[in-house]
């Protein structure tokens, strides 16, 4: 038998973002100079659709772990990589869009990765082909589809039209919504009400509403000390870190957040600021910030590898990440159905795109899948610019289940905000982009 091959520790240290991407303009200049390749090749051992942290990582992974002999097509249609962590720091104006963006260049440059510009609009799994918007097509041996969620915007009565004519935002994927936001933010008048609705569980990332709700509440306090920040919650309760997150409401910002659980919202008015719920009394509000419910990305949804949870959540075989649908597919991120308390997060996503770049490798090497991989999650939550707490996770394979379980006693979460776990955040997203990107 052949040794199992895993993901090995790589050291990437002096990581660095380009510090003049300021603008839109500076990121596009930052895709067309160097990030997207401009020939597009008709196959590949390993094409991957999805530039995030799932897709990114396994790119970069497939061509460390096979000493860089498998080629790889990375398909992604943005200029450059915009992290979700960290980017709510942006609407309270801890930080820019240019300290949560990263150049795909180091991919190509450094690990070969042909990296293509564009979006991925049809598979053919029987075919094993992609098809690119702009009419190539790419055969592949093996596929790797990241593509994060879709918001469900037809789950809340007048929201796609509201979010088309940039009066309700998202902000749920990092970019120009981000930014839109933050000016909402900066119009609003003091005295005003911002409030952020939260679908029922899951979602991509379980905490990141109400670090968002503690975050600009904690710009108000400073700027605005006479608005308030709402929390209307579909789920009963805060569905991560809910006793920390409550603590801090009540003594840092009392009088400014209000949380609200079982709010399940239903339509939206975006002409009268009004948002409406299932069973509870209509909301008005300056700022209205509702995050609809989630499903897997669309392109995933196209290929039907959405075989889980009313069609919401593609299924994948969790010692391989390879799709329950569709062979020679692997489905990383958010999109999948999670295992039991694993979260829809970027550092899980990352742990996902090394797993299965391990089991990648090895399939196309005719060696035996690690049948015992382990997965780690650490997730920081700011709750203002500086201050910020935690919760980690360890979860291993479960060989007789064939699944993933969290190990008993592992992990845990913070005591309370602590300016060191602020360090501790930056520096950890400062290691996670280099270990994705660089």
């Amino acid at each position: 038998m052949n040794k199992p091959l895993s993901y090995r520790s790589v050291s990437l240290a002096g990581f660095k973002r380009r510090s003049f991407l300021q603008s839109t303009a500076a990121l596009s200049l930052l895709g067309l100079a160097g990030c997207a390749s401009t020939a597009v090749p008709s196959k590949a051992k390993v094409v991957v659709i999805g530039g995030g942290y799932g897709g990114a990582t396994a790119a970069k992974y497939v061509r460390l772990l096979s000493d860089h002999t498998i080629d790889v097509v990375l398909i992604e249609p943005q200029d450059a990589f915009i992290s979700c962590p960290i980017s709510n720091l942006v609407l309270s104006g801890g930080k820019q869009m240019a300290d949560i963006t990263s150049s795909y260049a180091s991919l190509s440059r450094a690990h070969g990765i042909t990296v293509v510009k564009d979006y991925a609009s049809a598979i053919d799994t029987a075919k094993k082909t992609v098809t690119l918007a702009g009419g190539a097509t790419i055969a592949y041996d093996k596929l790797v589809v990241s593509p994060g969620v879709e918001l469900m915007f037809g789950s809340i009565e007048g929201l796609k039209a509201a979010n088309d004519s940039g009066q309700v935002l998202q902000a749920w994927k990092a970019g120009a919504e981000t930014l839109a936001l933050r000016r909402q933010l900066e119009a609003m008048p003091d005295g005003g009400v911002y409030a952020i609705t939260i679908p029922e569980a899951p979602y991509r990332c379980p905490p990141g509403p109400y670090e968002r709700a503690s975050v600009i509440a904690g710009y108000f306090k400073a700027a605005k000390p006479r608005s308030k920040v709402l929390i209307l919650d579909a789920n009963p309760d805060v569905t991560s870190k809910g006793p920390l997150f409550k603590k801090v409401w009540a003594e840092q910002y009392k009088g400014i957040v209000e949380y609200r659980g079982q709010h399940k919202a239903t339509a939206v008015d975006a002409k009268a600021g009004i948002i409406k719920f299932d069973v509870q009394d209509d909301v008005k509000a300056n700022v209205l910030n509702v995050l609809p419910a989630m499903r897997a990305g669309t392109i995933a949804v196209q290929a039907g590898l959405n075989n889980q949870a009313n069609n919401r959540w593609c299924g994948v075989n969790y010692l391989t990440f390879e799709s329950t649908a569709a062979k020679d597919v692997h489905v990383l991120g958010d999109s999948i159905q999670v295992a039991p308390a694993m979260p829809k997060s970027g550092h899980m996503a990352n742990n996902h795109g090394k797993v299965a770049a391990a089991a990648i490798v090895a399939q196309l090497s005719g060696w035996d899948v690690n049948p015992a991989p382990m997965l780690t999650n650490t997730c920081y939550s700011f709750v203002d610019n500086k201050n910020v707490i935690h919760v980690a996770s360890v979860h291993e394979y479960v060989v007789a289940e064939k699944t993933f379980k969290a190990v008993a006693g592992s992990g845990g979460v913070s005591t309370g905000p602590t300016e060191l776990e602020g360090v501790y955040a930056l520096n950890w997203a400062s290691n996670i982009w280099a270990d994705t990107l660089s």
